[in-house]
């Protein structure tokens, strides 16, 4: 059955942006530090789309070749915005999903889908889509909002050694209802900790 499974990198502290994250510079200050667990894996350099971020440890390598399978991709209206919606082609043309309160009028990706009625309709939409495979999740609002609908799966955090003392939370707009996790996996990389929780129904 399809599970969509949240990747993240997280400093220590909790953050996924270093402050004053935009357009600009999605990672904000001092935040793409929180991406060195990616490599140049790529045989071919950019020439390999996605490829080119694969790492080179073991470990990542099974992180990025799981989240490289997914079917789907579910992001963020303000996510896909500052990454420019990857073009339209995230990895191996699978469809992007926006959950948005309104779609903008114009939309020049054959591939990216606005959802107007609610997370709910756009990760089963999603799931559809993917068919037997994952779905991937970007966005740390669109996550909060997905475990608050009771429909995010798993959490696949890169723990990196690294605390940010700012910049955006990854889990800063939960409810007070606890939130139970099982810890499912943890991998051992290079100043990276990925670890694997699935979501307690």
């Amino acid at each position: 059955m399809s599970q969509l499974i949240l990747y993240m990198a997280m400093s220590l502290d909790g953050f996924i942006t270093g402050p004053h994250d935009d357009a600009d510079n999605p990672a904000g200050i001092g935040g793409m530090r929180l991406m060195d667990w990616l490599g140049g894996g790529g045989e071919g350099g950019a020439a390999d789309g996605p490829q080119a971020f694969r790492p080179s440890d073991p470990g990542s390598r099974i992180v990025f070749d799981e989240a490289m399978a997914t079917g789907a991709v579910v992001t963020g209206k303000r996510t896909g915005d500052f990454a420019g919606y990857w073009g339209g082609d995230h990895h191996d043309g699978v469809p992007i999903f926006v959950p948005t309160h309104q779609a903008p009028p114009e939309n020049p990706y054959e591939r990216v889908h606005y959802v107007t009625d609610g997370i709910e309709s756009c990760v089963a939409q999603a799931k559809a889509a993917a068919g037997d495979r994952d779905v991937m999740l970007h966005g740390a609002y669109t996550a909060q909002e997905c475990l608050k609908a009771g429909v995010l799966d798993v959490v696949e955090i890169q723990l990196r050694p690294v605390l940010l003392g700012q910049g955006r939370l990854l889990f800063e707009g939960l409810p007070p209802e606890h939130v139970e996790l099982d810890l499912v996996r943890v991998l051992q990389a290079p100043r990276t900790l990925h670890l694997r929780y699935e979501v307690r129904r």
